[in-house]
């Protein structure tokens, strides 16, 4: 480790107790236990952190947070993930980063002779440079130079993400002095009350600063309430976690990052509340000036955050350049006697403000202050070296330097108030655009609503959560107001960019997309002058960062080129999410039954005390999907099951496929208009299978429909589409039917199901003992009875899902137990195996049997997946039968249903990867739809959808897996008894 040659002695609220060693760009580190990626870094003298996007210009860290345009890495080993802001990054031990976009190191960068080819990079230059002879032949090419980080290729070890849900009547978004004021006053007045801060500690802007509240240092009055709050059972506060997005109804979505329970990774919350308080504060911008994106320029509120925060002074000679009065708190911070004595020396500040404009924020200082005077550019290779600045009378002098504090202003942190469809307007004091009109129930309070002084911030939200209190009927509760100490008033001179830029030189507007003022004035040259056609042609604004630094210069470039205020060109959209989020944490697991709970049959409990693996078989039923045995894994206790099906017997619990009963004097119509095979001359105590299309041909459901009396069917469904499918029966008799006499009952809880399946299945059903005949000839394939069984009512129905001989056995509720039980003791002797329903997916793919969840993609019809006789010719209605003509009629190849062989030595193909001509990177011609190892054929099988796939039998084709070929032998798509002889035994 090395030691930290820009850390001070003393300061910062860094642990430095606990070291921390870390890795960057190969060499290793060290920082101490609170420490972010940047301030580690930064402490350790380590300034080019990378190179920008499109020039590859030498970069270095120039934010503290969210709005970090320029110090982006790429994470390896555990951590892996590309595009992080160092900014953002928590160090803790063993962490593992690189630089991103360059080639080999950021100190030598191949990529950088792109600063040689400027000018023929300009904004939109793509669109123009390569549309001869082929825009397909450069595309590839730009798109991978166009990129920063590449995507992880380490194993990133499994991470649990999970998903919460909170309503309440308050939620505060930031943690700041005015977001810990509003959760204060509403949790006193009875309310509940969520905070949602997205530092990993509470104080917002406090924590760089040297602010007094009530007398006494800012710090302890942030503590004092966060000890109020955290007693308080009524309020939620999240630490280190992210509001990124704003819909409707006051519904906010939140990643809440490493919570207090160690296994969770991410936690996503969804939550609503009555009223909203956006405390979200403001970000600094930049000024744009030549070369004012090299490393060693800073925002002066990351300087001060980065000495406050962390004891980091990121450079011995500091320059500050401003346009208004809040970069002077750093001034007066920089003055301090010990950064002093440790050679930190201040060269002055640069104020493009008129001597008279500038107030109280000067007093006290002893340093040069440059009134009316800009910085015309930086100096400096890799790092800044020295600035020229200019009078207001011409005159241009140079200053030696090697940190740059920046600061164009405050933007109004906005972002969630607008993707709440609140409006904005353009503030001529702040040159920045404020809230305006809100679409919900919120309020912004503090900077957040442009309320720059830290009192009138206060007061300004005492007012207002008072009032959002009031409307909702609580009391507020009688309240000091915190007194802030003295700060002199917020007041700045709008300064959009430093005039007197030489050709060739380089101002830059987006420093993350490398958009320089020259872009915007480009892009309006050739008619792009709204804001959101600049926004696309240059890249300004769309890239991580999403402009927080850049993109109120962005407008007020195009407003000042245009002769109009800024306020009449207007702002682009702002979208979620505000930073990025992982897809874990918005697909998180749902911890518990939620809002829909889960279903059970009664045969659930059984399955948990012989160990299962439960499942969701879908519409939220638990159902086993495999049962482990001892010493082997997953795949063996698969294995075993569908060995004890094939050769012995097993039985599963089928309650949960969907059961409806279907009667009256036009159910037989209504029937043969809801499938498209002919039921008509069904008999009873007979079933028959059968498809349902939507009305556009789309294949809706399958399932066996039994007729137990003239117009009286029960018709069974997958377990998924049920509700779907009674919506749709449901519609067809309100709108399509209304004068059709029939009665749906649903009755998939009214009856229990255990599938005795298996060569030995008659024999364990002789056992039970059965008043029924189930010889093959009294009780045939896809017959039904009723009757009893084991001394209990029942109904026998012979249909098989597993292509072996299978007797349903359907019961009440209430003797379903006994049932399953006495099944299981009987069927002792005879070997019989409880069956999940993954061992159920390795029979049907034997048998070729569709699955809708694998094989019907909403493009394939029943001819194309083998059973084409099941649209009848006959009947005169069918629905969803024309659209299918229709679309068969236009004699383009269709995707069709084959068995599948692959070369593999025994590992299974991903559901769902692409098959295409000969593995090229091109439009695949099918896909995989299941995959299975077979006990039957002791290889691995698969079922597929492949061009034109029945004329194909025989061939090999390539299925691509990400980098892998896998070769693979088109069959027929059934592995396993294709003439059915074994189900119908």
């Amino acid at each position: 480790m090395t030691h930290n040659p820009f850390r001070n002695e003393t300061g910062g609220r860094i642990d430095r107790n606990s070291p921390v060693g870390f890795e960057f760009n190969g060499r290793i580190y060290a920082g101490y236990d609170g420490d972010t990626l940047a301030s580690a870094l930064l402490a350790n003298g380590v300034f080019l952190t990378a190179r920008s996007f499109k020039y590859h210009r030498p970069r270095g860290v120039m934010g503290a947070g969210v709005e970090e345009p320029s110090c982006l890495v790429e994470l390896l080993g555990a951590d892996a993930g590309g595009n992080h802001a160092a900014t953002t990054v928590r160090l803790q031990p063993g962490l593992r980063a690189k630089s991103v976009n360059c080639w080999p190191s950021p100190n030598f960068d191949l990529m950088s002779i792109n600063q040689l080819f400027a000018r023929f990079l300009p904004a939109g230059f793509y669109y123009k440079t390569f549309m001869w002879p082929n825009w397909h032949l450069f595309e590839p090419s730009i798109r991978r130079a166009a990129g920063l980080a590449a995507a992880p290729d380490d194993k990133i070890p499994d991470q649990h993400f999970e998903t919460r849900y909170w309503y309440g009547d308050v939620l505060v978004v930031g943690g700041g002095p005015c977001g810990l004021l509003a959760a204060l006053i509403a949790s006193r007045s009875g309310a509940r009350v969520m905070i949602v801060d997205d530092h990993p500690h509470p104080g917002g802007y406090l924590r760089a600063s040297q602010t007094e509240i009530d007398g006494k240092p800012a710090m302890e009055w942030v503590a004092a309430v966060i000890a109020e709050l955290d007693t308080n059972p009524e309020v939620t506060r999240l630490q280190d976690a992210t509001a990124w997005g704003y819909r409707e109804n006051n519904l906010l979505m939140i990643t809440e990052r490493s919570p207090a329970e160690s296994h969770v990774f991410q936690r996503g919350w969804k939550a609503r509340a009555g009223q909203v308080i956006l405390a979200t504060g403001a970000i600094e911008r930049n000024l744009v000036f030549t070369n004012n994106d090299l490393p060693g320029i800073m925002l002066a509120s990351a300087v001060q955050t980065y000495l406050h925060e962390f004891g980091v002074m990121p450079g011995r000679r500091v320059m500050i350049f401003a346009n208004n009065s809040s970069a002077y708190a750093l001034a007066h911070d920089l003055q301090a006697d010990d950064l002093q004595a440790a050679g930190t020396a201040i060269a002055g500040i640069i104020d493009s403000r008129p001597a008279d404009a500038i107030g109280a924020e000067k007093d006290g200082l002893e340093i040069p202050i440059y009134t009316a005077h800009q910085v015309t550019a930086a100096h400096g290779g890799k790092h800044l070296r020295a600035l020229s600045i200019r009078a207001d009378d011409g005159n241009i002098k140079r200053v030696d330097c090697d940190l740059l504090a920046v600061s164009g202003g405050w933007n109004p942190a906005v972002h969630l108030f607008s993707q709440a469809r609140g409006t904005l307007a353009y503030d001529d004091e702040l040159a920045s655009f404020v809230p305006d009109k809100a679409a919900q129930r919120l309020a912004c309070v503090g900077a957040a609503a442009g309320k720059m002084n830290l009192a009138s911030a206060l007061a300004d939200t005492i007012s207002t959560i008072t009032a959002s209190l009031g409307e909702d009927g609580f009391e507020s509760p009688a309240f000091t107001m915190p007194i802030s100490a003295a700060s002199p008033d917020y007041h700045l001179h709008p300064l959009w960019h430093v005039d007197g830029m030489k050709p060739g030189d380089k101002a830059f507007v987006d420093i993350q997309n490398d958009v320089t003022l020259d872009d915007i004035g480009l892009a309006m040259r050739e008619g792009f002058d709204t804001v959101e056609h600049v926004k696309r042609y240059t890249t300004a604004g769309m890239g991580i960062d999403q402009g927080k630094t850049g993109n109120v210069n962005v407008i007020g470039n195009i407003a000042e080129a245009s002769a109009k205020s800024p306020g009449d060109i207007g702002t682009t959209t702002f979208r979620s999410p505000f930073t990025p989020v992982d897809f874990g944490s918005i697909a998180g697991h749902r911890n518990g039954a939620t809002v829909l709970p889960f279903r059970h049959t009664p045969i659930t409990q059984w399955n948990r005390d012989h160990g299962a693996v439960m499942y969701e078989a879908g519409a939220r039923w638990q159902r086993p999907g495999y049962f482990p045995i001892e010493g082997g894994d997953m795949q063996d206790a698969i294995n075993a099951e569908a060995e004890a099906v094939r050769y012995g017997v097993g039985v599963y619990d089928g309650s949960p496929l969907g059961k409806f009963d279907v009667s009256g004097r036009d159910a037989a119509a209504f029937i043969d208009l809801l499938y498209t095979n002919d039921f008509g001359d069904l008999e009873i105590g007979m079933g028959r299978y059968g498809i349902m299309l939507t009305d556009d041909g789309m294949i809706l459901d399958d399932g066996v429909t039994f007729k137990l009396a003239d117009n009286h069917y029960l018709m069974s469904t997958s377990t998924g589409f049920a509700d779907l499918v009674y919506r749709h029966m449901d519609y067809l008799l309100q709108v399509e039917c209304p004068g059709w006499q029939v009665w749906i009952t649903p009755v998939t809880s009214q009856w229990c199901n255990a599938t005795i399946c298996g060569p030995n299945a008659r024999d364990v059903v002789e056992a039970l003992g059965t008043s029924i005949d189930i010889s093959n000839e009294a009780l045939p394939f896809m017959a039904m009875r009723d009757g009893i069984v084991a001394d209990m009512p029942a109904r026998i129905c012979r249909v098989s899902f597993t292509g072996e001989v299978s007797f349903e056995i359907n019961v009440w509720p209430r003797h379903a137990e006994a049932m399953w039980r006495r099944i299981m003791e009987i069927g002792a002797p005879f070997g019989i195996v409880p069956v999940g329903s993954e061992t159920s997916h390795v029979l049907r793919v034997e048998k070729g049997f569709l699955s809708l969840g694998h094989e019907v993609d909403a493009t394939a019809d029943p001819y194309d997946l083998g059973i084409g006789w099941i649209m009848s010719r006959t009947k005169t209605h069918a629905i969803g039968r024309r659209s299918v003509d229709i679309r068969r009629s236009s004699g383009k190849p269709r995707r069709e249903l084959v068995g599948l062989i692959p070369e593999t030595n025994g590992e299974l193909v991903p559901e769902g990867a692409p098959i295409t001509p000969n593995g090229e990177r091109v439009a695949s011609e099918g896909f995989v739809s299941a995959c299975v190892w077979s006990v039957v054929n002791k290889q691995v099988i698969a079922l597929g959808l492949l061009t034109n796939g029945r004329a194909r039998i025989g061939e090999t084709i390539i299925i691509r897996d990400q980098e892998r070929m896998i070769k693979a032998v088109v069959t027929k798509p059934c592995f396993h008894d294709p003439k059915g002889e074994r189900l119908r035994g």
